[in-house]
């Protein structure tokens, strides 16, 4: 199916319209940043668009952020984008500490309170939850940049998807919502629970998309073949499945997996960091490479994790990503590291038209877990699990006090009907020793035995945190 949506692959590059600015504009209207179909446009004529953006948000921000001009001191923020890698940057810690001095929103609130028009939550697996506060531009914009990252996955008219993230303040729940609406799909608010009155409603409405994290349909599989005998996934009729808020999508077992047994087309469509936007990344319908969406409002950088040197935003360079918005009202935020280490895989125009970078997720700087000096990933051991038919895919990294650690120890589930056997833990240990180079030890657990969630799934558990 091809969507209407005037972002889709089929749209044309088409010349540049900016909304004209004023000073008044750039505070009201909530049109007049965005530029039309931002993923097809020259890069070169977007860069420029950022840095007239940029030269009146360092005014905003220096004004209106007292975190921001804590983390300057004296140093003024620089006219030129090119300039950010001089001034410090910004973490999550700085955040919640912002918020806990100057609840509820922190003191990086540069808006006047009367203009939040709408107020979320994150979900907190990082640590504690930060509260999100959104102007009629930011939430605009925001859905319009998710917008495109959905529609490039394939969703449009003519498309019904549930949605099937948590409603209750998460921003993954409402305000992705409204990204899914903007393709022009009618949407299902469904949220979480009751996951038979899920089935009975796909069935019921036609639904032909389902949005939702990756580990979820591991729990439709299980009460479809519990509550409905003789009902297979694939029977329900979903063409298009959208995933977003949990890594998995870049191994090609994991995805072969979900399409033998749904029978729909698997999209990483919602790629986002909720302190700066929900959905500013997706796969188009022909690469499973990520698009950066949102180069008409978000100023991308990439550092090195450990020693925040800059780095250079080139095709195979590979760091943490750090991000800067040239147009945000509510929270605005300069050099913000996402703690995602990703990879640039293409800078050129893709085969689907966009001039959008391309980049993959490798893990999060946090998920890093360092076994014998080498650095290891989730994403690296359920590539490794996934391969193996006797397991289930489900599995988590349980970790014993703050490191370092000689050995990575997993708990990892058989597949139904599959008993634990130390023979098959063996041969796993054997498989992740000569492909990462790491020790495992490996705790085989009866299928059914770790937590599903319709949420996002941790796959590190570290004991010594909450």
């Amino acid at each position: 199916m091809r969507c209407a949506w005037p972002v889709c692959p089929a749209a044309p590059a088409g010349p540049i319209r900016v909304v004209p600015q004023t000073r008044r504009r750039h505070l009201q209207d909530p049109r007049a940043m965005l530029v039309d179909r931002a993923d097809f446009a020259d890069l070169a004529d977007l860069s420029a668009h950022r840095q007239r953006l940029w030269e009146r948000q360092r005014e905003y921000v220096a004004a209106r952020s007292a975190l921001h001009r804590r983390v300057w001191g004296r140093r003024p923020p620089p006219r030129l984008l090119e300039g950010l890698a001089d001034i410090p940057l910004v973490d999550k810690e700085m955040l919640r500490a912002s918020q806990r001095d100057h609840p509820p929103f922190g003191d990086y609130l540069a808006a006047d309170p009367d203009r939040v028009i709408r107020i979320h939550r994150t979900s907190g697996t990082t640590g504690t939850a930060m509260n999100l506060a959104l102007s009629a531009r930011d939430a605009h914009e925001t859905a319009m940049v998710g917008a495109r990252a959905q529609a490039a996955g394939g969703l449009g008219p003519g498309h019904r998807v549930v949605h099937c993230l948590n409603y209750r303040l998460w921003m993954g729940g409402f305000t992705d919502h409204a990204t899914l609406e903007a393709t022009g799909a009618a949407v299902v608010p469904f949220g979480v629970g009751d996951t038979e009155l899920l089935v009975r409603t796909i069935r019921e409405l036609g639904i032909t998309a389902i949005s939702c994290t990756p580990s979820y349909p591991a729990v439709l599989e299980r009460v479809i073949a519990e509550r409905f005998p003789g009902l297979k996934p694939r029977d329900l009729g979903l063409r298009l499945g959208l995933f977003g808020g949990e890594a998995g999508l870049d191994d090609p077992a994991f995805r072969r997996r979900l399409e033998d047994i749904w029978g729909f087309a698997v999209r990483n469509a919602n790629y986002g960091v909720s302190d700066v936007f929900c959905n500013f990344a997706g796969q188009s319908e022909v690469s499973d490479d990520l698009h950066f969406m949102a180069l008409d409002v978000l100023h991308p950088e990439l550092i090195d994790p450990a020693t925040a040197a800059p780095l250079p935003w080139a095709e195979g360079s590979r760091g943490e990503l750090v991000l800067t918005h040239v147009s945000r009202e509510c929270q605005p935020l300069v050099r913000f590291r996402t703690g995602d280490i990703v990879v640039l895989t293409g800078t050129g125009r893709a085969a689907c038209g966009r001039s959008a970078p391309r980049f993959r997720v490798v893990g999060r700087a946090d998920d890093m877990v360092v076994v014998r000096g080498l650095n290891v990933f989730p994403t690296q051991i359920a590539a490794l699990l996934n391969l193996v038919p006797e397991l289930s895919g489900e599995y988590r990294i349980v970790l014993e006090g703050p490191g370092p650690y000689d050995v990575l120890p997993i708990e990892a589930e058989t597949a139904a009907g599959t008993e634990p056997d130390a023979g098959l833990a063996s041969q796993v240990e054997a498989g992740i020793k000569r492909e990462i180079g790491v020790t495992a030890r490996l705790e085989l657990l009866p299928f059914g035995s770790l937590p599903r969630t319709e949420g996002k799934t941790r796959r590190v558990i570290r004991k010594d945190r909450p």
